[in-house]
């Protein structure tokens, strides 16, 4: 079956899915509402539609998901999804921390020399004294130093589950996918926070704000502790500013480039110094803080970074910049000039009210066009949300790792490649990519008996050398010598003897805190994908295996495959199961069921929305 599918999604799957989209397009919305932000008729309002818009406002649903939203007028099945009530969502629980955080961690270092240094001086460090006497007197210190970057990242992987569990069980999609879209505009790296509970305060901000006002938002983004260590705020400081913070807010955050000067960014910069976070508090250091008259984006004062991000607001690019990036992550990439100036318009006219934007931009007829209908690549984590939603179920499974499935496609939460977020768009296809996607589908569908957790394994081949040649009984330093040093070779005698006399050993600190993390940090629930498509099939009451394609189709894809693909679905379901009748083959066609459905989510066609 893998070379079916390997054949399917070769070049020409390529083709097909960069074009496939334009025919099916013109069958659900007309070509002349392009770029017509006037709202579309409740006679034009239908079930297609309502899955268009829960797909892009949204995960996609189940058909009963859809159906409600059809069986409302087009105005408020927009106001429902945009003007949610947090409540609906009071069965969604709040991240179970494991506790990893130890009294004494912060100020965390930059780097394990900076850690042993402060040991060195004050005889304490991340909360651990030096040993008095004895061999590796600062070991426990750089032990504890690898810990937390081990945990971190072990934390960090369970809030990114936690995150997609919301997205699949939320009763408000909209909350979730516009968290999504800032996450990707306000880019932050565990790598370099290296704090998850940071990483976590920013998720629950883009939920509390993410549809509220941008000025707002931006303000608390400017003084969130997650985007002040990420841009290096620590280090910009009244006679030496950092002008990465100020450069950012400008080029990426609000007004996108070429709308300012460099003399604009060393006055911003000059703005904002003093400004830091102090755990998981922001602070003003006021003796840090530069109380100068600024020069910025022609006024003039005594500027501090919240009056700076005000006059921002005030210059019209702003407006269009911001509703032009939230239209092309929901809408389409093609954006006209004058169209973005009529959505900068609107976004400015609602004071930078996020939702009354978005209700705009999902009620118009635009919105429903030719051109947006079915034109859109899923992310990585769209694919894998959406699969979980189509397949009615209400939590993300253990098996496959939902981080490392969705890295393997080029998106991995908490973990964006640069400050400005995912590329996206015709970035997130290859050929192997395309190949990937259905590798995911076969993994929910058919899971690997296999199966390794990644967040109870360490995949360094130092780390793991160093475990086994501990457990074999080698000493320290022994067990911890640079793989250049071949298996059975000897250990020069002053090598041995430096076991006893080092500080601190480097890569048994890095063993030991992945040990100790490992300790610490909750496992991921491991379950499987709970599925009985045979059920599924059944309770629609379809009677043979034309029906059954047919409502695969309609339940998983919004672009339709073409009538060659749906005809090889058939004939495929109806050689694997030995005939055309299902009712005859309900004891038997579950596996059948799985495999054709496999063929299903690895068609070109299901990676657009």
């Amino acid at each position: 079956m893998r070379g079916r599918i390997t054949k399917a999604l070769g070049g020409a799957g390529i083709a097909t899915l960069l074009t496939c989209s334009a025919a099916f397009a013109q069958q659900g919305g007309l070509i002349s509402w392009q770029d017509d932000l006037s709202p579309l008729a409740s006679t034009d309002w239908n079930y297609d539609r309502a899955a268009h818009l829960l797909e892009r406002a949204g995960f996609g649903g189940t058909p009963a998901d859809i159906d409600l939203l059809a069986s409302m007028s087009p105005d408020e099945a927009v106001r429902s999804l945009v003007y949610f009530d947090p409540a609906a969502n009071s069965h969604l629980q709040s991240f179970d921390h494991s506790g990893i955080h130890d009294p004494g961690l912060e100020p965390f270092p930059p780097s394990r020399p900076a850690t042993t240094d402060l040991a060195k001086e004050t005889g304490e460090a991340l909360g651990i004294k030096v040993k008095p006497t004895g061999n590796r007197r600062l070991q426990p210190v750089v032990n504890k130093f690898f810990y937390w970057l081990r945990a971190s990242v072990l934390e960090t992987n369970r809030v990114a589950y936690w995150w997609a569990n919301r997205m699949v069980d939320s009763n408000n999609p909209l909350q979730e996918k516009m968290a999504l879209f800032w996450h990707g505009h306000y880019a932050v790296n565990e790598t370099k926070v290296r704090d998850y509970r940071k990483l976590l305060v920013e998720i629950e901000l883009f939920h509390e704000m993410g549809t509220g006002n941008f000025r707002d938002l931006m303000v608390a983004i400017a003084q969130d502790p997650a985007m002040l260590s990420f841009l290096d705020a620590g280090v910009n400081v009244k006679g030496a500013p950092n002008e990465n913070f100020a450069r950012e807010i400008m080029e990426l955050f609000t007004m996108g480039v070429g709308n300012y000067s460099e003399r604009d960014i060393r006055e911003a910069a000059r703005a904002f110094t003093g400004w830091n976070y102090a755990d998981l508090e922001f602070v003003i250091n006021e003796d840090e803080h530069d109380n100068g008259v600024k020069q910025f984006l022609g006024r003039s004062g005594n500027l501090d970074g919240v009056e700076v991000i005000d006059i921002i607001m005030e210059q019209p690019v702003t407006a269009e910049y911001i509703a032009g990036k939230i239209y092309r992550f929901f809408v389409r990439e093609d954006l006209s000039p004058e169209l973005q100036n009529e959505l900068g318009n609107v976004f400015r006219n609602s004071n930078y009210e996020v939702a009354p934007l978005l209700e705009t931009i999902f009620l118009s007829k635009d919105f429903y066009s030719a051109a947006s209908v079915g034109t859109h690549i899923k992310s990585p984590v769209e694919l894998a949300v959406s699969t979980y939603v189509k397949l009615g179920l209400e939590d993300v499974p253990g098996v496959p790792d939902f981080n490392s499935a969705t890295g393997a496609l080029g998106q991995t939460l908490f973990r964006p490649p640069t400050v400005a977020g995912w590329a996206g768009g015709r970035s997130w296809i290859t050929p192997g990519l395309l190949l990937e996607r259905g590798n995911f589908a076969r993994d929910v569908l058919f899971p690997d008996i296999n199966f390794i957790p990644s967040d109870r394994r360490n995949g360094s081949r130092e780390i793991q050398s160093v475990a086994r040649r501990i457990r074999e009984g080698l000493d320290i330093t022994s067990a911890t010598q640079p793989s250049s040093i071949g298996e059975g070779q000897v250990m020069a005698e002053s090598n041995m003897l430096a076991d006893r006399d080092e500080d601190f050993n480097t890569r048994y600190g890095s063993f030991r805190g992945w040990q100790m993390a490992i300790e610490r940090v909750k496992p991921i629930p491991r379950h499987t994908a709970r599925l009985n498509l045979s059920k599924m099939v059944m309770d629609q009451q379809l009677t043979n295996t034309a029906e059954v394609i047919d409502y695969f189709v309609a339940r998983f894809m919004r672009v339709a495959p073409g009538a060659d693909a749906r005809n090889m679905l058939i004939d495929f379901l109806s050689n694997e199961i030995g005939t055309t009748n299902i009712v005859e083959a309900e004891s038997y066609m579950e596996d059948s069921l799985r495999m054709t459905l496999h063929l299903l989510l690895s068609q070109p066609e299901y990676q657009l929305s």
